[in-house]
């Protein structure tokens, strides 16, 4: 019988090839948090095809939408604008939400001590740490120490990024290679319909399968 393992699944592409990943060694116990965002009924409706793709008993969807009243970022407050992306991120984006995985962490940890799962799995890319702070190895590293003081002494609670040292192109490849279901990712930061294929998370993906040679089936509005 396979270990528990709780896997953060947003519903994206790096969530779900990361999903595919700790699919191979664990029974998975996938988590998705609504904050608020703009394109939260996509992403969860993405969450949960990705969980019945992989047969997953144990799911929890958290109610986090105090993230989203904090506001500050362009994907809760509709009163800003996504930016359009025009290169490379060389300063945090409007699209950044303050402090956001280390409450998404923190919730695994809580539920992964609850269950008995002694890994979490996040699928922080160290590309894009120039914009977002929270998903550099630093941050993983000192998250670990901080579940070390935090948690029982028996729990022994380890978070594992497995893509953080990857470029997005080698996370596709991967993927492919896993056989994960990207037709049933979002990445989008604005639309729940159809992918604006402007903004930062819609470049960074399309650059991505073209590099990895590997055809998209998600449909744009704007596909460069």
């Amino acid at each position: 019988m396979k270990e528990l393992a709780v896997v953060l699944v947003s519903g994206g592409v790096d969530s779900c090839v990361t999903a595919g990943i700790a699919n191979k060694d664990y029974e998975l116990a996938i988590l998705h948090v609504n904050y608020g965002q703009r394109t939260e009924q996509k992403e969860l409706d993405s969450f949960n095809k990705i969980a019945e793709f992989y047969k997953v008993k144990h799911r929890l969807v958290c109610d986090f939408s105090w993230l989203g009243g904090i506001g500050g970022s362009s994907l809760t407050d509709l009163e800003m604008d996504v930016p359009v992306c025009r290169g490379l991120i060389n300063q945090t984006p409007t699209t950044y939400v303050a402090f956001r995985n280390a409450n998404l962490l923190s919730a695994g940890v809580s539920w992964a001590e609850v269950i008995g799962a002694k890994k979490i799995f996040i699928g922080v890319v160290d590309q894009d740490a120039p914009g977002y702070p929270d998903t550099r190895p630093e941050f993983i590293q000192v998250f670990n120490e901080l579940i070390r003081l935090g948690t029982k002494p028996n729990t022994h609670i380890e978070v594992l990024a497995p893509l953080i040292d990857m470029q997005k192109y080698e996370v596709v490849r991967l993927g492919a290679e896993l056989k994960v279901p990207f037709h049933l990712t979002w990445s989008c930061y604005k639309n729940n319909e159809q992918a604006c294929g402007e903004c930062g998370s819609c470049k960074r993906r399309q650059n991505a399968f073209e590099l990895a040679e590997i055809k998209d089936t998600i449909k744009y509005i704007n596909h460069r």
